[in-house]
């Protein structure tokens, strides 16, 4: 946890790079077929012969890959969070730590991978599965992602189903676009954070669970 030594006391809201949906895209019927046909091409314009032997099925089978590792724009992660419980016994913070997951920087389109880190104070006493949080990361990161974008999209999920008096979101992520190409930097850790309602304003609450995190 040592890479969120870099969080100070005072965390920015990350600012996404322009409007995108929350919810679920409609996947075209022929989307497979055609990043399929996109592929061969891609590799004819390299020289290659997609038809010798071991490429005669990468496209098909990179089809497919794109289509499961950016499977979140189909659906909505916000749903994940309207299975809820009561938890009137319970008033203070939830904290889940150490989610791993897998995106795609949508300016490369080459791999992110990392941990997030969320926390929320709920309201009313109203709990989601802890399960429920892990799967709307997922569901987020498994798009053409900005990392400031889902820490971002993280936080306003649970806000908008939850609508939790205060929610922290902590992202930590190496890039393959730093990592493989550019700078060629293998192993430099991005890491971008979100502080929502009383831990936005509450500079001594908002610390506290980041030490929390950090523990």
């Amino acid at each position: 946890m040592s890479n969120l030594n870099a969080a100070t006391a005072s965390i920015p809201v990350a600012q996404a790079e322009g409007p995108r949906p929350l919810g679920a895209l409609t996947r075209p019927v022929d989307a497979e077929d055609r990043i399929a046909a996109a592929v061969r091409e891609i590799l004819t314009a390299l020289g290659e012969n997609p038809e010798r032997e071991g490429l005669r099925d990468t496209p098909d089978r990179v089809a497919r890959m794109y289509l499961e590792v950016l499977g979140g724009l189909h659906q909505d992660p916000r749903d994940h969070l309207k299975t809820q419980f009561s938890a009137d016994h319970h008033h203070g913070a939830v904290i889940v730590k150490d989610i791993l997951f897998h995106s795609m920087c949508e300016h490369h389109l080459l791999p992110v991978h990392g941990r997030a880190h969320v926390a929320y104070l709920p309201a009313g006493g109203r709990l989601t599965g802890l399960s429920k949080i892990a799967r709307l990361v997922e569901g987020f990161a498994r798009r053409p992602q900005l990392q400031e974008r889902l820490t971002d999209q993280i936080a306003q999920g649970m806000e908008d189903i939850l609508a939790p008096e205060a929610i922290l979101v902590v992202v930590e992520g190496e890039h393959m676009c730093m990592s493989m190409r550019g700078v060629r930097s293998p192993g430099s850790t991005t890491v971008t954070t979100v502080a929502r309602g009383i831990w936005a304003s509450n500079s001594a609450a908002r610390m506290e669970i980041m030490a929390l995190l950090k523990g």
